[in-house]
């Protein structure tokens, strides 16, 4: 019998151990993962193929938006803004960044 309530004890000390363990990684992962989550997103932003993409992206939209009718520039004017605002504009080429400027000066001088 007392081998058994040892047995017991030692099952009990072992499902304790493993349920402050797994509960630590649980408070741990809690308070780290939104901190390395960040950093890699920031690692990820600051990448040479993230940059080119979306360099790549703005002028694909400013070709839409020579060819687009007076009815949709408006529109995309609105949505090469709102993707700009996350670029660098050191990484843009100077006919891009010029292009941009241009479509923010429309744009204030509409209000």
């Amino acid at each position: 019998m007392r081998k058994v309530g040892i047995g017991v004890l030692i099952l009990v000390g072992m499902l304790a151990l493993i349920w402050v363990v797994r509960g630590n990684d649980f408070f741990l992962y809690r308070t780290f993962a939104p901190k390395y989550e960040q950093v890699r997103r920031d690692t990820f932003e600051q990448s040479k193929a993230y940059r080119q993409g979306m360099v790549q992206e703005l002028q694909n939209m400013q070709f839409e938006y020579v060819k687009a009718a007076p009815s949709q520039r408006d529109a995309l004017a609105s949505v090469i803004l709102h993707r700009a605002a996350d670029v660098d504009e050191g990484v843009m080429p100077a006919d891009l960044r010029s292009f941009v400027a241009q479509l923010r000066r429309d744009r204030a001088a509409a209000r």
